[in-house]
């Protein structure tokens, strides 16, 4: 039977351990900001409890790595494990091991190919993938309605790293959020995965400028790749009032671009809210607690009229 408690019990979990507890972490990468942010906002966690440690590792984005730093964390007797998959299709074998040691395991941010049939002493937090999509494509639906463009406007997408479900999910979102409403005209002439890197949304989206088709709205599945698009664009000596550039998650670099006119909507994902609730979750799995599997932070949407507020969350 699935175990259920509401979100704001967990929270409330008591800043006294009942002991000494060992949390080991795997993180998908070290290179990935949001995914920094995620870090920090565990150790900052940790840091507000007694007794609980971390024992954070770096994934570097490979899978075989991944799974020998679970298994090393099995070994050596950790409390619970939190995971930022670095393969979302991984997720069933990293379940497996947990399960078949009996250590809790708390996936992060990335959500498990296994979303469905989690052990009991596993779960799932992080942020429904599809409302950012929808809150972003909303967004710019309404900025080229306002230049009187929604029936003809040329669209592109940097996608994220494939292997993850928010890409994926992100993705289709706009691709259906376009469909459904008053810009259904509008075309998506290309869409690219960029693995969530701002280099790589630079060279993508330079490409797509030397290939001569218009640009009006360029989409990218975070703000890294967000920025990547807004540097080649300007390199290219485009004007920024031309094109529509959308990010997800409201980093201080992506709301920097805001602020200078750049980036024209993001969507705030909280990473703080995210790691605390994980952390949390990992403790109370480890202490036989009832939980909820799936905890789901919502997204927000920020542009310039609402950005202030937002400053410093992420």
């Amino acid at each position: 039977m699935k175990r259920i408690i509401a979100a704001a019990s967990i929270a409330a979990l008591s800043a006294a351990a009942a002991g000494a507890e060992t949390i080991g972490v795997s993180m998908q990468s070290f290179d990935n900001n949001f995914q920094t942010l995620l870090r920090e906002g565990l150790q900052k966690r940790a840091s507000e409890l007694d007794g609980v440690t971390l024992q954070i590792e770096d994934a570097q984005t490979d899978v075989a790595k991944q799974l020998n730093q679970v298994n090393n964390f099995i070994a050596s007797g950790v409390d619970a494990m939190v995971v930022t998959l670095a393969d979302t299709s991984a997720a069933p074998g990293i379940s497996a091991a947990a399960e078949q040691a009996g250590v809790p395991l708390v996936y992060l941010n990335l959500e498990p190919a296994n979303i469905a049939s989690l052990p009991a002493t596993q779960a799932y937090v992080g942020s429904r993938e599809t409302e950012s999509g929808k809150l972003g494509a909303e967004a710019a639906c309404d900025l080229l309605k306002a230049k009187d463009k929604q029936g003809n406007a040329q669209a592109y997408i940097l996608m994220g790293d494939l292997a993850h479900e928010a890409a994926r999910e992100r993705s289709a979102s706009v691709r259906d959020t376009l469909a459904a409403g008053d810009c259904k005209d509008v075309a998506i002439a290309d869409e690219q995965p960029a693995a969530w890197q701002r280099t790589n949304a630079m060279d993508l989206t330079t490409n797509w400028i030397t290939s001569g088709r218009p640009i009006d709205v360029i989409f990218a599945n975070n703000d890294e790749m967000a920025i990547g698009a807004i540097q080649a664009l300007k390199a290219a000596g485009t004007q920024m009032d031309e094109v529509i550039v959308v990010g997800i998650d409201a980093t201080q670099d992506g709301l920097a671009a805001m602020q200078a006119g750049e980036l024209d909507v993001t969507v705030f994902q909280n990473a703080a809210g995210q790691a605390a609730s994980a952390l949390d979750t990992a403790l109370a799995l480890a202490r036989d607690e009832p939980v909820e599997q799936q905890v789901m932070v919502p997204f927000e949407l920020v542009t310039p009229q609402n950005m202030a507020s937002f400053a410093g969350r992420n």
